[in-house]
């Protein structure tokens, strides 16, 4: 019974985390569109491999993380850099001619899953969203993290996580392919827009924890 547990609440909770519009949901619909289904799948499993080793990594030692003010005050102000910088990468990306659209190309000697697992390394992002997650699990008392129970949390979350990528970015491909003023919108003004609220409510977030 607490493995079920153990992997149902892992799931939940990386589902759920996973949905919303992020940069990576972002790379794998460009993925998906320009290279097929394999090479986002790839990019994907690059994504998790990364993120198995954060969720393990700050579920043992999320009480530490959190006792650690100066490292989580650095993750949290590189937060907001890290957001602005995607809002223009995007934006910029989505303002080139027609002919160039296709900056995705210079990528395609690459391995996908080599891809995934570089841009889910930067993404220092999660470690707060996970520390702050397994504290409040572990301490509620929804997951046991006894070996090898713990495995079976991390194993859950990254079926989560996967799960809910590919739901989200086939929801992107839909809406864009259904939906001409969207797909004209998403990448120049949406998304940059988004990280640039994103960024905003980091920011405030920083400053009512580390300044007010």
């Amino acid at each position: 019974m607490r493995v079920i547990k153990n992997i149902l609440v892992g799931f939940l909770v990386s589902f759920v985390g996973s949905i919303p519009l992020g940069y990576l949901n972002i790379i794998g619909f460009e993925m998906h569109t320009a290279f097929g289904f394999e090479s986002m799948v790839l990019f994907l499993l690059g994504v998790v491999f990364i993120e198995a080793f954060v969720i393990y990594f700050t579920l043992i030692f999320a009480n530490r993380l959190v006792e650690n003010k100066r490292l989580m005050k650095w993750i949290d102000i590189f937060g907001i850099v890290f957001l602005l910088f995607l809002a223009y990468s995007f934006y910029s990306h989505a303002s080139m001619t027609a002919e160039n659209q296709n900056y995705l190309e210079k990528y395609k000697d690459y391995s996908p899953f080599l891809i995934g697992v570089f841009l889910s390394s930067i993404n220092f992002l999660q470690f707060p969203f996970w520390t702050a997650w397994n504290l409040y699990l572990i301490n509620n008392k929804y997951i046991s993290v006894s070996s090898p129970l713990q495995f079976f949390y991390v194993g859950g979350t990254l079926f989560g996580t996967f799960a809910g990528m590919v739901s989200f970015i086939y929801f992107l491909d839909s809406v864009s392919q259904n939906s001409g003023s969207f797909s004209k919108y998403l990448m120049p003004v949406i998304i940059p827009l988004f990280f640039i609220v994103l960024a905003c409510a980091q920011g405030y977030k920083v400053f009512k924890k580390y300044i007010r």
